[in-house]
């Protein structure tokens, strides 16, 4: 497969009419130069301070977040703005940063979406950080926060079907809230191990069931509000379907059920959130009747 064709919808996608509003409004934010900003890799990912800018320059930074509503993921801290976004986070990256340690090496995060946990993962000082995510609105978000970061990372909107086309291979390999989207699990970790270096790992999230039995649920047309979710296994089907793609050493890491502390509405996000996706009367339970959201975290190696 040539990828070219696909990458260049990352310029071709700026003339689009429902895209071109937030490409001039980011065109206005870009031309505001600073160098030497104050980064924080925490929780909040922040850079520079409201002490940086003139009064005029702060107003295109808040003009430019605005125009780019809804922030799915962050929050963020641009020159003292806060962004506070639908998810929290960093409560998932605290979660899974014990397990990884990406210095030196060349990482992926597939379904990246605005790059919070690419921005947060540069503190590992990784050799090569690509983030790949098809959607225009979230690609501006990024470089709208890169312009000031400044930093090397390459963002490819392609999917992870094209991963394995890239023109190099990863050492490690995150896909995060991904799986579930996808019509053939199996084949999309498959599409995983052919990206991956010789005993490169992954690190994924997917929602799931409880249950010994290795089966999965299938959602008749929507999950949680959500349309394009596929296949929902428990823990014993999602390690078939990850050794059946060719992978070893498979660790759980944990289980968590989605609160409201990491997902809810903001000024900054959709007019709904998951407040409104559960059951008015048993919020153990999806609007539809099926088990409310629950993800399993799960790193695992390439056996070759």
């Amino acid at each position: 497969m040539n990828l070219e064709i696909l990458q260049n919808k990352k310029q071709e996608c700026r003339t689009w009419k429902n895209v071109e509003p937030w490409y001039l409004q980011l065109q206005e934010a870009c031309k505001i130069e600073k160098s030497d900003l104050e980064i924080d890799y925490g929780d909040w990912f922040s850079v520079g301070e409201k002490e940086d800018l003139t009064n005029d320059e702060y107003e295109v930074i808040l003009k430019t977040a605005k125009k780019l509503i809804p922030w799915r993921k962050g929050p963020f801290k641009i020159f003292g703005l806060e962004i506070d976004s639908e998810w929290q986070s960093n409560i998932k990256y605290n979660l899974i940063r014990p397990y990884f340690n990406l210095k030196d090496k060349v990482v992926a995060d597939i379904g990246c979406n605005n790059g919070y946990y690419m921005f947060r993962m540069l503190e590992d000082k990784p050799k090569r950080l690509i983030g790949f995510d098809p959607s225009p609105l979230t690609l501006h978000q990024f470089e709208f926060i890169n312009h000031f970061v400044k930093s090397d990372i390459v963002y490819e909107m392609l999917g992870v079907e094209h991963l394995e086309f890239y023109n190099h291979k990863f050492d490690f390999i995150f896909m995060l809230g991904v799986l579930y989207h996808r019509p053939d699990p199996v084949g999309t970790l498959k599409s995983l191990a052919r990206g991956l270096n010789s005993k490169g790992e992954i690190l994924i999230d997917t929602f799931m069931i409880d249950g010994e039995n290795e089966i999965c649920l299938t959602p008749n047309k929507r999950y949680s509000k959500i349309p394009n979710i596929y296949f929902i296994p428990t823990i014993p089907a999602l390690k078939n379907w990850l050794e059946r793609a060719g992978f070893e050493n498979i660790e759980v890491i944990a289980t968590t059920v989605t609160t409201s502390e990491e997902q809810r509405k903001t000024e900054w996000s959709f007019d709904q959130s998951l407040e409104d996706f559960l059951d008015e009367n048993d919020k153990t339970k999806t609007v539809e009747g099926y088990p409310a959201p629950k993800r399993v975290y799960v790193k695992a190696r390439k056996i070759l």
